[in-house]
Formats: C-alpha cells, structure tokens, sequence
C-alpha cells in the first residue's frame, strides 16, 4: 500500500479511527517534510517543531481534506506555511540574520548532509563542486521567501506546477513566471560571484 492510492487507503482508515494508518502515514512522509522544513528555516530544531506540528494539524484537520489533490500535497502546504511562520518568528526574535540552506544539520546519529557526491569523483571534483553548491545554496538563500520558496518545492522537492499552486494558493502561471524569476535571480547571481556561466 504505498503512492498516492495506498495514501488514499491510508487517510479512509485514519477517518475510521485507526491511529496504526496515521502511524504509517507519519513514517512515510516525515522524512520529506523535514527535509522541505529545514530548507526553508535552516534550523534543525525548529524544522522538527513545523513538522510535528504539521502532523498534528493534519490528523486534527483530516475531515477537511477533500481529496482533490494528493496527501502529499495537502500535507506539503501545511508544512511550508507552518514553517514559513517559524522563519518569521525566528526572525522577530533574531532580527534578520543570514543563513545557509547547505550547512550540514546535527542529529543524535551524527550530521544529515543533504548533497549526495558521486562515489566516483576525485577529492579535487568533490572540492570544486561543493564551491559550487555553496556558490548556488548562497545565491538561493538571497532569494525573497516567496520565490525562495517556489524554487525548493519545485526544483528540490520535484512537486507539479499545479500542486504548488494548491499549496501556496495561486494560478499555476503564477507559479511558472515565479520559478522563472527565481532561476534568473540565481543565474544572475551566479554570474556575479562565478562569472560568466
């Protein structure tokens, strides 16, 4: 029982009372969620706070999801607008402070690192690219949340255009023309720290 269907199975067996169905729900999709949720506030605690707190309001909110688009879907935008309220409140507190979407996240089993190298590149390779990707994660980070955010559900998560504008509530060309200027604000950031792409 797993994708979009076994999800389907899953919630109907929730609504009946199962708490084993929402078990396995949370187990399948927590990974994801917190990956989503730290991107977005760069802090490992406060991404497990969103997370836990999305599952909540997802079993407590359960009778509201209409099944129009995918669980994952549903549970997605709960999941960046919970988050999103984290960053704002870890800003009020903090004041505006930078932050790194590439910083490696510190667990009871050692460091969460979300890049994978390839097992084949030499250390010299390996160096070059992550420059790279820090170059990319920093030209990301620049990025105003609401297009910062678009460019993780996207092109980090792979979610639809039309399942993006589900969750943050606007017409799909909305999304595309977003999309489009947030990859032109990182090309052209790209640009300036790396030169010529």
């Amino acid at each position: 029982m797993s994708g979009p269907d076994g999800d389907a199975a899953l919630v109907s067996s929730v609504r009946q009372g199962d708490l084993n169905a929402f078990e396995t729900l949370v187990n399948r999709h927590q990974k994801r969620m917190l990956n989503i949720a730290y991107r977005l506030t760069n802090d490992y605690e406060e991404a497990c706070e969103a997370v836990q707190d999305a599952f909540l309001s997802a079993y407590k909110n359960l009778d509201s999801f209409r099944g129009e688009s995918k669980f994952t879907t549903w549970l997605t935008a709960i999941t960046v607008n919970l988050s999103k309220n984290r960053l704002k409140q870890m800003r009020s507190r903090h004041g505006l402070e930078a932050f790194s979407l590439d910083e490696p996240v510190l667990t009871d089993e050692g460091q969460m690192i979300f890049e994978l190298p390839s097992k084949e590149q030499s250390a010299v390779n390996m160096l070059e690219q992550q420059e790279v990707q820090q170059k990319v994660q920093s030209c990301v980070k620049a990025l105003a949340d609401d297009f910062r955010e678009i460019l993780v559900l996207r092109d980090l998560q792979d979610f639809s255009y039309n399942e993006i504008g589900s969750m943050m509530k606007m017409p799909e060309g909305t999304v595309k023309s977003r999309l489009f200027r947030a990859r032109e604000m990182v090309k052209d950031c790209l640009k300036r720290v790396m030169g010529e792409l």
